[in-house]
Parts: structure tokens; C-alpha cells; sequence
């Protein structure tokens, strides 16, 4: 049996290679994402198949991410479900080529190369997505759409397509679809104690991003923030460099997060989002039709994205919980003290708000838009 098992391995592996080394990686990962580079059969269809796409389409349409394809499982950025999408809303005048796995680059680095047109369209986090274009940094407001539907009702609304979108595309992009993960967390490392409250972060030395906002919340709620390199977290975590961070369930199981952590907290404060941005001058010089098939192929993977959420979270949480992670959600009365003490209701944030949203009343229309159940339902955790 075992040798049965290394035999269909190394058929895969040869399977896997002769296609990427005839310039089929695409096709590779397709079979593979379907679990079939064991079959020669299954690879020479799908490499066929994807051929026949390619000749056929007017336009090819590079969408590269940091994520391998499997990676949906417990981080649901929908990245197979995308391409098809958008190469049948188009009748197939659109052939989309997958860069996934950061094969060319990752979160600002894919934004920037959207942007300049080096790519037609990348998936990244709002936050990465921030310093190009700053407006979308709302959602790193806390509490103002920290919990699934609050952010799913809030960038699904005329508010921000009227008030953020024109933003987003004087800077070069055009959001196709936002991607709902799940809220970020307080993740403690092992040896740490459990995080309850707001007191419970007193001297504890919490990684943050660069985002200026994230950093003044954990302020406010009583951390030390010690910014962190992404690629530098694991290891800052694991030598005590720092004590806790704060990405969603499903981020801390894929970047292997699960063997060094001992509590996980539900706050919602912040949501953990994604964007696929197009590049707006290549979207603009796509026909009518073609324009709404992508459009369209976005709003479809975006229902898909949120069916996909809770059975996501539950496959990230069973992983984490089989490596000794204890979860924690609060009641309200917990979660209220939380925003007491960092919400965006507190004056400190006015700053933020006029600069990001351009005035006080436009604030006010987004924080009512987040409160207002749109035509998208998610599961909240």
C-alpha cells in the first residue's frame, strides 16, 4: 500500500512537471486543484481544455494571488470559482490566466503591479490595498464593520460605491468583487494567558501591521504595538518578541500559526478582507458586454465567497482546536466593553474619519450603511 501510495506521488509530480514545463501551468493547477495530476488522462483534458480557452478568448486576463489554490478550504478567496466565472459571464472572450501562490508577488506588491498595469488583476487585503488607495482604510475603523455582516452590508452599499469606489478608481483600480474572510482575532501565543477583556492585554506586546489605525487601536485597548514584519511574525512569535496578533482564524491556519498559539478570541473588531483590483485603464478598453461579464463573474464569486465562510472557519478552528488552541467568544456586554475602550465612536478617531471618508456627514452615511442588511447574507462567527 505504501508503495502504491509513493508510485501515484511521483506520478503526480511527473505529471505536474511536464505540463508546467510545456508552458501548461495553468492546466497543472486546474488538475491539481480537482485532485487529478494523478491521471494522465484527466491532465492531457484539462491541458486540452484550457488550450481551447486561451486560442479562443479576445482577452487574457493575468490574476495572480498570494494564496495557493487549496487554500480555500479554510481561507475562502475563491480563486478557481473567479476564473471560471469570469471566462463563462464572458461567453469565453475573456481567458483567465492564474498566478496563484505569491509566483508573482504578494499584498502590496500585487497591488502596485495592478496598478501600474504590469497585471490585469491581483487579490490582496484592504490594508495592503490602503496606501493606494487610502479611502478603503474605513474598514479598519474598529467596530465599525469588524463583524462579517457589518462589513459585507457596508462595501456592498450605494454609499460606498457613490463615496469610496470614484476614490479607489482615481488611483488606477476597479474593485471587482471584496472578499469576506472573517473578522481578525487576539491570537496568544503558547505560555500566554487567555485575553477576556481589555485589561487582560496590559503589557503584552501585540503585532501589528503597519496601518497606523491598527497600531492606535491596540493602543487604546491597553497592548504594547510592536510592528512586525508578515514574513518575520512567525518567528517573532515563537521567540517572544512578540505575545499576540491578529489575523482571522482561517490566516492563522494557512501561514502555520497552529502549533505556537495557545488562546484565540473572538473581539470583532476589524474585519480580515480582501479585494481583487483590476487595473482600470485594461477594464476600460474591454467592450460593454465583456465589462459586465466581468462585473458580473465578481458578484457570483462574491455569493460564493460568503457560503463559503463559516465552513471555512470551522475547518481552520478543528485544525487549531486538535493542536490545543482554545477559542473564546464573547457575550455582548464583553464585546461592548471592547468598544468602549477602542471603538470608533471615541473622538480619537475623528481625525481618521474626515480624512479617509472626506467629511463627517459621509462618515455618517457609511457607519449607517454598515448597520443596514443588504442583499448579502453571511454568517457571523
Amino acid at each position: 500500500m505504501s508503495y502504491e501510495r509513493d508510485g501515484l506521488k511521483s506520478a503526480e509530480r511527473r505529471n505536474f512537471l511536464k505540463l508546467t514545463a510545456t508552458g501548461g501551468f495553468t492546466a497543472a493547477m486546474v488538475a491539481g486543484a480537482a485532485g487529478m495530476l494523478w491521471s494522465s488522462e484527466a491532465v492531457a483534458q484539462t491541458q486540452q481544455e484550457e488550450r481551447e480557452r486561451e486560442k479562443a478568448a479576445d482577452h487574457i486576463m493575468t490574476v495572480a494571488t498570494a494564496y495557493v489554490l487549496g487554500a480555500s478550504r479554510s481561507y475562502p478567496i475563491m480563486q478557481l470559482d473567479f476564473k471560471e466565472n469570469v471566462q463563462n459571464a464572458t461567453n469565453g472572450k475573456v481567458y483567465v490566466k492564474l498566478a496563484p501562490g505569491g509566483q508573482l508577488g504578494a499584498g502590496g506588491a500585487l497591488a502596485q503591479a495592478v496598478q501600474t498595469g504590469t497585471i490585469q488583476c491581483a487579490q490582496h487585503s484592504l490594508s495592503n490595498f490602503a496606501p493606494f488607495a487610502p479611502a478603503v482604510d474605513l474598514i479598519n475603523m474598529p467596530y465599525l464593520c469588524g463583524s462579517n455582516q457589518r462589513f459585507t452590508n457596508m462595501v456592498s452599499s450605494d454609499t460606498w460605491n457613490t463615496e469610496v469606489h470614484p476614490k479607489v478608481e482615481a488611483a488606477g483600480f476597479k474593485a471587482l468583487y471584496y472578499v469576506n474572510i472573517d473578522p481578525r482575532v487576539v491570537a496568544v501565543r503558547k505560555g500566554g494567558n487567555k485575553v477576556i477583556t481589555p485589561g487582560d492585554l496590559a503589557g503584552v506586546k501585540f503585532r501589528v501591521p503597519g496601518s497606523k489605525m491598527l497600531q492606535q487601536y491596540y493602543r487604546m485597548v491597553g497592548a504594547n504595538p510592536t510592528p512586525v514584519a508578515w514574513g518575520e511574525t512567525p518567528s517573532a512569535i515563537k521567540q517572544g518578541v512578540a505575545d499576540a496578533l491578529d489575523p482571522s482564524v482561517g490566516a492563522l491556519y494557512v501561514f502555520g500559526f497552529k502549533d505556537i498559539l495557545s488562546h484565540v478570541t473572538f473581539t470583532q473588531a476589524v474585519p480580515d478582507a480582501q479585494v481583487f483590483s483590476c487595473n482600470l485603464e485594461w477594464f476600460n478598453s474591454l467592450p460593454a458586454d465583456v465589462q459586465e461579464g466581468v462585473m458580473w463573474a465578481g458578484e457570483m464569486t462574491r455569493h460564493q465567497n460568503l457560503a463559503k465562510v463559516p465552513s471555512a472557519r470551522a475547518f481552520a478552528m478543528s485544525e487549531l482546536v486538535k493542536a490545543g488552541v482554545e477559542f473564546h467568544t464573547l457575550s455582548e456586554d464583553q464585546l461592548a466593553e471592547w468598544q468602549a475602550a477602542g471603538g470608533y465612536q471615541r473622538s480619537e478617531w475623528d481625525g481618521f474619519k474626515v480624512e479617509l471618508a472626506g467629511s463627517m456627514d459621509v462618515f455618517a452615511k457609511l457607519e449607517e450603511a454598515a448597520g443596514e442588511q443588504g442583499r448579502h447574507y453571511v454568517h457571523d462567527a
